[in-house]
């Protein structure tokens, strides 16, 4: 049976049989890539401490033959991990100080964040939360009620923002029970749901689904989650033209990233890619220096040089903001020549 069979039959399961199906072996996932895994600088260490995982989805928008993808560099685990970095940390947003609840994690004024699991459909080797504590803080069903309740005796919370993991890896039945409960409360105006599965898993976006967003009593938005053009296929256009056509607000966030995106035509073709099909770039964030992650960073004086190019080159519209997150701050920090 040919490859391009077998991906044919891939492609017509659900997704929760395609998420069963992802890369977790360096070995399979080289296959597909028709690459050797001394071609690679693949680290059983990190991945012991980190475990590979790649949806076929996301690994057929890859480069079969080149090992410097930028799409595999994200997943890719390797030794460079494994080094400490100084400055990098294991909280390095400040997520901990800021639980109010088991699975609440409150920062910012008017705002409040759900935990609502730590599973992804992909490992990406940059997470900010890649060292987060999920078996202590995650939303499970037995405190999902208190979580609600302190949401409910809060009036100035306006915005409920659904993260993880990945809060799309919800199963429909308990993902519309959560949205049921806080369409109940008076005081909310928006749900925001932070998710890659759009692009690393389109096929998440079922009827179901679909059905419980346009139900909402409040307004939903997705922050879709793309570092790079490469990553945008028919698949994912389809997802978030399907979206988009019932009426959710999409826009993106994307991290700057050592070898993956830090080249202005490369950000500037993201951008063109997004809005072609219906998503606003929204934030560029440098590097949250959680530890593992330090070979991956951009300096903030090279993210200023590459915005300066990306301005001069897009229409406003298109150019997300550059940030950063720092932790106890009140909000997302702007960096500018300034800053």
């Amino acid at each position: 049976m040919s490859a391009q069979h077998n991906e044919i039959l891939h492609f017509a399961k659900n997704w929760q049989q395609q998420l069963a199906e992802a890369f977790t072996s360096i070995n399979d996932l080289c296959d597909y890539l028709h690459l050797s895994p001394g071609d690679l600088p693949f680290s059983i260490a990190a991945a012991d401490d980190f475990p590979l995982r790649v949806p076929l989805s996301f690994a057929a928008c890859m480069e079969k033959g080149n090992p410097f993808d930028p799409l595999l560099r994200q997943v890719l685990p390797i030794k460079d991990e494994l080094f400490a970095y100084p400055g990098f940390n294991r909280d390095p947003v400040g997520d901990l100080p800021a639980a109010a609840r088991t699975g609440v994690i409150h920062k910012y004024h008017g705002r409040v964040l759900l935990i609502n699991t730590g599973s992804c459909a992909i490992n990406c080797r940059y997470c900010f939360r890649r060292n987060f504590p999920y078996s202590d803080l995650q939303l499970s069903k037995q405190n999902e009620r208190a979580a609600i309740q302190y949401i409910q005796e809060d009036s100035g919370i306006s915005e409920v923002i659904l993260s993880g993991g990945d809060p799309l890896l919800l199963g429909d039945t308990r993902f519309a029970r959560l949205i049921h409960q806080l369409n109940n409360i008076a005081h909310l105006k928006r749900i925001r749901i932070h998710s890659r599965l759009p692009v690393v898993l389109p096929a998440r976006i079922t009827d179901g689904l679909i059905n419980t967003l346009i139900q909402s009593s409040k307004q939903i938005v997705i922050v879709v989650h793309c570092n790079h053009a490469n990553e945008i296929n028919t698949r994912v256009i389809a997802a978030c033209q399907r979206l988009k056509n019932n009426g959710i607000a999409l826009f993106n966030q994307s991290v700057l990233l050592k070898d993956v995106n830090d080249n202005a035509a490369v950000l500037c073709e993201l951008s063109e890619q997004l809005f072609t099909y219906g998503v606003i770039p929204y934030y560029l964030h440098v590097l949250d220096k959680a530890t593992g992650t330090g070979h991956f960073e951009v300096s903030e004086p090279e993210a200023l040089a590459l915005m300066k190019q990306v301005q001069a080159t897009l229409p406003g519209y298109l150019v997300p903001k550059l940030v950063k997150e720092k932790a106890g701050a009140v909000s997302k920090q702007y960096i500018s020549g300034n800053s």
